[in-house]
């Protein structure tokens, strides 16, 4: 299992993208791919409670004691770049859709595959896991406060509680107590410790599958909304190069270790857009234009995904260098 485990993860970015490229084939050439859209929010329960199994959910109180990473990583995600969102969306056209599907995705830190990255690019993966459920669930709690300051009560309407409730009570409580559940099983017998190897494959598939479906299901909107997405594009670029800084600038002032400081820079990089995405469904008048301008981030995303793995440890490391000094 380890030896298969090894493989996924070494090869998880190909795979990552592989699922893009085939959803979006698909999607473009095969008429009727977006009844998918049904299986999005199953697939990203899936992809939650494998990614929730790979917390240490024994540690998280550990990692909740550590004040400088936790307060790094929340004024990072739910004050420097809220202020860097508002800022950015000022330069859209001042059409209310628009800026809300740009506010949507900007506003809420990723929690799956930024582990990878995070770990890839020298941070520390294991402390940004065991903060995965408190990220989740504090872009939940904020971001209707976010979306009203800064674009009103008016369009903030349109986006409705229930939608949230369901999300949280279906994408984060639901495969939390599970994942929870299943570690509890696997420290008690030797088969439930066989099963939680078995699940722990499936981070990579899972999330490999929730990209292939959301592409497949949403890339003919992507057509229809071009124009929209092609506006919001040079925003998500202008953040993906502002993110990296935002996280240096808190992590410095904290005086944060060179991992912990990679970690919240990959964080402040990397957005939500996969479990956002079934949000953006029910906005009335939403659709095509809010899952496509979304969708148009995840894409900017990876492709900085290179640079990023490179960029950010060079950060880690003028910061330690600054320290030193």
């Amino acid at each position: 299992m380890e030896n298969i485990r090894a493989t996924l993860e070494a090869r998880q970015v190909w795979i990552y993208f592989l699922a893009i490229a085939c959803g979006a084939l698909l999607g473009l050439t095969v008429p009727g791919m977006g009844t998918l859209e049904a299986a999005i929010n199953p697939a990203l329960a899936v992809m939650l409670f494998a990614t929730f199994l790979q917390v240490p959910l024994a540690e998280i109180g550990a990692a909740l004691r550590n004040v400088r990473f936790l307060g790094a990583l929340a004024v990072t995600n739910f004050v420097i770049i809220p202020i860097v969102a508002a800022a950015l969306v000022q330069f859209l056209p001042a059409e209310p859709m628009l800026r809300l599907a740009v506010l949507f995705v900007l506003l809420a830190p990723c929690i799956d595959y930024v582990i990878t990255f995070t770990h890839l690019g020298g941070g520390n993966a294991r402390l940004l896991l065991a903060m995965t459920p408190v990220l989740l669930v504090l872009q939940m709690l904020l971001l209707p406060v976010y979306l009203t300051l800064v674009l009103g009560s008016e369009v903030s309407n349109l986006v409705e509680v229930g939608p949230f409730l369901h999300a949280f009570i279906w994408l984060i409580a639901v495969p939390l107590l599970l994942a929870a559940s299943f570690q509890a099983l696997g420290r008690k017998t030797s088969a439930g410790e066989r099963l939680v190897d078995v699940l722990n494959l499936l981070p990579v598939p899972a999330t490999a599958i929730v990209l292939f479906i959301v592409l497949a299901s949403v890339m003919p909107q992507i057509g229809l909304a071009q124009e929209a997405a092609l506006r919001a594009a040079p925003i998500y670029v202008a953040f993906a190069l502002i993110a990296p800084l935002a996280g240096r600038l808190v992590t410095r002032s904290l005086g944060l270790d060179a991992a912990s400081a990679r970690a919240v820079s990959f964080s402040a990089s990397y957005r939500n857009s996969l479990v956002i995405l079934p949000l953006a469904f029910v906005v009335p008048g939403g659709v095509p234009l809010l899952p496509a301008v979304i969708l148009t981030q995840t894409i900017v995303e990876l492709c900085f995904m290179p640079i990023y793995v490179r960029w950010i440890p060079l950060l880690a490391k003028a910061e330690t260098g600054a320290s030193a000094a």
